[in-house]
């Protein structure tokens, strides 16, 4: 029963420690937050501007280009899991870049890999 107490005051004294800790970290970001408006409810989360790769080159509408032939070579080399289709749509996978093309991935086969749509977008909430 004292080893009991003893583990349990153990835990909150580090609980407590920590908290108070993380409440004196300062911010790592430079950034200056902005005031929220008074309906903030209404209005969406900013996202800060995600990284934009300035050697990457660019299609017309200002995306980092892919080549389709790229993507057809992956997939005749790796069928689509869901269908086993050398070709075509994928259901529920997309194509995706293991190394991200904006942070310097190349748009080549062997960078790429199957992906489901959920993977696919919790690691883009990641890379963001």
């Amino acid at each position: 029963m004292r080893l009991l107490g003893v583990v349990i005051l153990a835990v909150i004294t580090t609980l407590t420690v920590s908290a108070r800790d993380s409440r004196s970290r300062r911010p790592t970001s430079s950034r200056v937050s902005k005031p929220r408006s008074s309906n903030a409810r209404a209005t969406a989360p900013q996202r800060s501007s995600p990284v934009r790769c300035a050697s990457c080159e660019r299609d017309r509408r200002g995306q980092i280009a892919r080549s389709s032939k790229a993507r057809r070579a992956f997939q005749k080399s790796r069928p689509c899991p869901a269908n086993g289709k050398t070709s075509g749509p994928c259901p529920g996978y997309v194509v995706d870049h293991v190394a991200p093309l904006k942070r310097g991935g190349k748009d080549h086969p062997s960078n790429m890999q199957w992906q489901t749509a959920e993977q696919a977008k919790a690691k883009d909430r990641v890379e963001d």
